[in-house]
């Protein structure tokens, strides 16, 4: 199984690093049946996503690049 085969879109994921513009960001998302580091950007481009913020995957470019959104409770 390759990073291919993995649905990322719509995965959980909890910052490491914090992402927003102008940073090189990190992620750890659940998959493939353990947990896996990827560089992060905010998928509109403008947000900042602090440290421990839980974010979920909107994009993914193979083979470590994600694009995320926060996730917030109401």
């Amino acid at each position: 199984m390759t990073m291919d085969d993995a649905p990322m879109v719509g995965l959980m994921g909890r910052v490491t690093g914090t992402v927003g513009p102008g940073l090189v960001g990190e992620v750890i998302v659940r998959v493939r049946g353990g947990a896996e580091h990827f560089l992060a950007y905010p998928a509109d481009g403008t947000g900042r996503i602090e440290r421990g913020a839980v974010v979920m995957v909107m994009e993914y470019l193979p083979p470590r690049t994600v694009y995320v959104e926060a996730m917030y409770d109401s």
